[in-house]
């Protein structure tokens, strides 16, 4: 982490539904627990999934009497009238600049469409996370694949999109993109279709230059925590009095492994 500025970590995928808001929760938390001064910037937030799982936190924690970590939290929705979208580009920018210095990491979660709001989180990244399930549907947003050459590829729409951020951070002297790819909610059955999937990400992590961090497994939990606004990373605080199943103990690696991921490899 920069001692004078955040490191921002943008968690974004052109499609929905690819499980963004629990990772950055997830991310969130997992930092605080290592002692990092952590914001999170829903971006998305006419959906609001990151707030209301933030909202869910406080509740529990106040009705619970409980002292777990909980982000600070700035939550920004898009404008309707595109009329005022150049303003509120401006208006973004000078939020998240006037906080860089004020926290270690920047954790921001994104719309799962393409909008104005979705192109400034990108201009911030010094870490890019996206995730995609075991399905070729989200493997082409990133490499459009054509199986009777499969030897031949071309971008997908949001490999696309992130050439062009690249070229824009490069033109403004910002460091070179840390762009990450995580299988999310994956199956934990064995499959043809899965291993085509990453099978072809890894050929694809060469090419457009990303890499493949392990994989976080689809689990029930996830969902139910939601809902308490809690974490996997939280269950062994012994207020909570849960017992660990071996699927809640990988579960928590999978988030250790993602969080030392980011780091770039030498």
């Amino acid at each position: 982490m920069n001692n004078s500025k955040a490191h921002v970590i943008v968690i974004s995928n052109e499609k929905g539904g690819t499980g963004k808001s629990t990772l950055s929760m997830h991310l969130a938390i997992k930092l605080m627990q290592e002692k990092f001064h952590v914001a999170v910037i829903d971006m998305d937030g006419r959906q609001g999934t990151l707030s209301h799982y933030i909202a869910n936190r406080r509740k529990f924690c106040n009705e619970h009497h409980l002292s777990l970590p909980i982000p600070d939290l700035l939550t920004i929705e898009p404008k309707d009238d595109a009329s005022l979208f150049a303003a509120h580009r401006k208006e973004i920018e000078q939020q998240i600049t006037s906080i860089l210095t004020q926290y270690d990491a920047i954790i921001i979660d994104t719309p799962g469409n393409k909008n104005y709001l979705f192109e400034e989180a990108h201009k911030f990244a010094d870490t890019l996370i996206t995730p995609i399930s075991d399905s070729l549907i989200d493997l082409n947003v990133i490499s459009e694949i054509d199986f009777s050459h499969p030897d031949e590829r071309h971008a997908g729409r949001y490999a696309q999109y992130i050439w062009d951020v690249k070229k824009y951070m490069a033109a403004h002297g910002k460091p070179m993109l840390n762009w990450i790819v995580v299988g999310n909610k994956i199956s934990s059955l064995n499959s043809h279709n899965k291993n085509q999937v990453f099978g072809y990400l890894e050929k694809a992590s060469k090419i457009y230059g990303f890499r493949v961090a392990p994989a976080i497994r689809d689990r029930v939990i996830y969902k139910e925590l939601f809902l308490q606004g809690l974490t996997v990373l939280d269950l062994n605080h012994d207020a909570l009095k849960c017992r660990l199943s071996v699927s809640h103990i990988a579960a928590k690696q999978e988030i250790k492994q993602l969080a030392e991921f980011i780091c770039p490899q030498n």
